[in-house]
């Protein structure tokens, strides 16, 4: 079954997708990786869209206009992925997160936008999509779904292993003896993106290479007011996002450090909070390798400091397991489709903290009548992924 996932991140910056093809044999499931690619939203979508997120106000007429939106540009990476990746059976769009509705230790409901109708429309293929919410229903957090990925391709490891993607959020799962458990940690980009974007430090919007945090300073006053946030206290399961960590979290910071901090200075803090928060939760969690992926991991400021922080740990790229760093969310994502396809649980309990495993999402049909593979009764053991 060829599944085409899709996604744009907390970095809110375009969609990546991936073309994975499936095959059962036995109790080891195989993904031959094909066409991946990434988009950019239009420039005025991405401004469009970061006006209305939190702690930004808007109006229903605003977040109905950025569904559409989104749902065409969606649309677009669909078809061309199809046109340059071959047909496809089903297509998985996790659409735009804008708000993840937290309270306390619960997760109470989650809103992703990008219509699939228009997906379906152009494609003639049907879409599964609003994958999050069903897990939340059932008590857990929605968040990290890439934790059923992780766990089928890195629970063979010896010694444990976790599992870490640097988007605008830190997630991480953890694999070992057995067990598995994920959660988000904190920002991992967002915090720094919101800066370079704020003070036009860049034209990209990101810290390229991570050359801003490299030619300043950690301001360790500043710093300890960082790691201060309650947040990083509670007990796992638990997620978080830009409703928390956004702009004025920043500014609010910097007015409690009480003192002047240049933008290098203030990108370099920024980064090492993103370092400490997640070598601290590594080095709790004991495991010998951690395999990262996402945005950050492009970053050679973070990706040194955590090799540095952790000179116990073998600290790889997720490439080197089959999932090409920058498109193992896309690939996430067809996987939850391939088990929504044929009857499976999409979560693992421990990942999500839900009562139970679910099957996640809500299909549209295509040009034609939905059918669906005949149901598998076991899930896989394992996952092996290839190009």
């Amino acid at each position: 079954m060829r599944v085409l996932g899709m996604i744009s991140g907390t970095s809110h910056d375009g969609i990546d997708v991936a073309v994975v093809d499936f095959r059962l044999v036995g109790g080891l499931l195989e993904g031959r990786v094909g066409h991946t690619a990434s988009t950019p939203y239009p420039a005025e979508l991405r401004a469009r869209l970061i006006a209305a997120l939190p702690p930004a106000r808007t109006t229903l007429a605003e977040v109905c206009v950025l569904d559409t939106l989104i749902g065409q540009s969606f649309a677009d990476a669909a078809a061309s992925a199809v046109a340059l990746g071959g047909p496809v059976d089903l297509i998985v769009s996790h659409g735009q997160t804008v708000y993840h509705w937290v309270e306390g230790t619960h997760a109470l409901g989650t809103l992703q936008i990008g219509q699939p109708a228009w997906i379906a429309e152009r494609t003639g293929v049907p879409v599964l999509s609003d994958v999050r919410i069903r897990d939340i229903t059932a008590g857990g957090h929605g968040a990290p779904l890439v934790s059923v990925l992780d766990g089928l391709l890195l629970g063979a490891h010896q010694g444990g292993a976790a599992a870490l993607n640097l988007g605008g959020i830190a997630n991480m799962t953890v694999v070992s003896g057995g067990e598995l458990y994920a959660y988000d940690i904190g920002p991992a980009n967002a915090l720094i993106d919101a800066v370079v974007t704020s003070r036009g430090l860049n034209e990209r919007g990101f810290d390229e290479d991570g050359r801003i945090a490299a030619s300043g300073r950690v301001a360790e006053r500043l710093l300890e007011v960082l790691l201060d946030e309650p947040y990083y206290g509670l007990a796992a399961p638990k997620s978080t996002g830009k409703e928390l960590f956004h702009l004025g979290y920043v500014e609010a910071a910097l007015a409690a450090a009480g003192h002047e901090v240049s933008d290098a200075d203030l990108v370099a803090t920024l980064t090492e909070l993103t370092v400490r928060t997640v070598a601290r939760d590594v080095r709790a969690a004991g495991v010998g390798a951690l395999v990262v992926s996402g945005g950050g991991c492009r970053n050679p400021v973070i990706m040194d400091g955590l090799r540095a922080a952790l000179p116990g740990v073998d600290v790889a790229p997720s490439d080197d397991y089959g999932a090409p760093s920058d498109d193992k969310e896309a690939i996430a994502f067809a996987l939850i489709g391939w088990l929504t396809a044929h009857g499976l649980p999409g979560t693992v309990p421990g990942g999500t903290g839900a009562r139970a495993a679910r099957i996640l999402g809500t299909l549209t049909p295509g040009a034609g009548p939905l059918v669906l593979p005949a149901p598998v009764a076991e899930p896989p053991r394992s996952l092996v992924l290839t190009r």
